[in-house]
């Protein structure tokens, strides 16, 4: 399907608006280069939101795969109320912006070691996705799949700019070389965060302004998604903004079978599952997904699966639970390598396949956001 050329482009596009909690498109500007940009700020903060970070494609699906086609993330967010991970999230929201006018780039980055507990001075290989988005000129940096630690706002590819995150959190952009390059000239942006004004910045990923294509994202994150070393792969994730008076307050997280809720920097409840269907009720309720039978089941005999051992014990298994962990590659080595500096509520870094070209399509002919262009 040809997004560009679709008649339904504008009925699409009110669906998003409507499903984030905006049912008056004039209601966010009129055109001025300043309404753009509180315009994107809001659009970002409602779709933090609303749409969470989740893999759990990759563990309640019978493909156990991810897709970025658009039509599928359509369906996927607006349809299943669903979320997705870094690039899902960031080809949704950018195909929105360029949709309603935005000037979009996408963009690779690399995720700091630090952040799951590694070494801070080191970095990953390309795993995330960003947009750049420019407006008169000015470029501001928006990105919707980082999970909990991720930026709640727009911010100017400027240096040392403070913005807040969420209170008392506060997040900036750097401009520095990392220790691993070899030439002392290349300088990446670093998007850093600390927890409250008095303690240490830390380096979270750092990126270029280098555009990323399509074929680029589908070769480096092959490997994040399939392959059996990668924690996604054996990992249930999640993470979705809580949003208060229009101020984003808080997280919610899941980690396996662990869940928090955060207000602030704040633990304000925490679950501990110990059955698939206490996960899937932590699903339902704090991160608004519903999943078929279907999808259910496709987790039996995997890694990932939480048993019910009392079931077990009494000999009570579904048959079903005996299936194949040979499957896929990311799924039936127990032995793979754990990250265990990993907490529930830090970023999540997102593996997929794309199998669609999304940075030439749009959703509307929208010409409200025109002054952004």
């Amino acid at each position: 399907m040809d997004l560009a050329n679709s008649p339904d482009n504008d009925t699409q596009i009110a669906k998003y608006l409507h499903s984030i909690g905006i049912n008056d498109l004039h209601q966010l500007w009129t055109g001025t280069p300043e309404e753009s940009l509180q315009s994107l700020a809001v659009l970002q903060k409602h779709q933090l939101a609303t749409y969470p970070f989740e893999n759990l494609s990759l563990h309640y699906s019978p493909t156990h795969s991810i897709s970025l086609d658009l039509d599928v993330l359509y369906q996927k967010f607006i349809e299943k109320g669903r979320g997705g991970y870094c690039m899902e999230n960031n080809a949704f929201f950018g195909t929105v912006l360029r949709s309603l006018g935005y000037d979009v780039t996408s963009v690779g980055a690399r995720v700091c070691m630090g952040v799951n507990g590694g070494n801070a001075a080191k970095y990953g290989s390309w795993s995330h996705m960003v947009n750049i988005v420019n407006i008169l000129g000015k470029k501001y940096m928006v990105d919707v799949g980082f999970g909990s630690n991720g930026a709640t706002a727009p911010l100017q590819l400027v240096e040392n700019e403070v913005q807040e995150r969420i209170g008392p959190g506060e997040m900036r952009l750097i401009r520095s070389k990392i220790a691993e390059q070899t030439d002392p000239n290349q300088r990446l942006w670093i998007y850093q965060i600390r927890h409250t004004p008095d303690s240490e910045w830390e380096p979270t990923y750092c990126f270029t302004g280098t555009e990323f294509l399509p074929q680029d994202y589908e070769l480096m994150n092959f490997w994040t998604s399939q392959n059996r070393r990668s924690f996604f792969t054996y990992s249930i994730m999640m993470a979705k903004m809580i949003m208060e008076d229009g101020r984003l307050v808080g997280a919610v997280t899941m980690k396996d079978a662990e869940a928090k809720k955060r207000i602030g920097k704040e633990v304000v409840e925490t679950r501990v599952c110990k059955s698939e269907q206490e996960r899937l009720q932590v699903m339902r309720e704090w991160f608004g997904i519903r999943l078929t039978q279907e999808e259910e089941r496709a987790i039996r005999g995997t890694v990932a699966e939480l048993r019910d051992t009392t079931r077990e014990q009494t000999g009570i298994r579904d048959n079903q639970d005996s299936a194949s962990l040979m499957g896929s590659s990311a799924y039936g080595d127990h032995d793979a390598p754990r990250n265990e500096g990993f907490e529930g509520d830090t970023h999540f870094v997102a593996g997929v396949h794309v199998n669609a070209e999304f940075s030439d399509v749009n959703w509307s002919g929208s010409s409200i956001a025109r002054a952004s262009s």
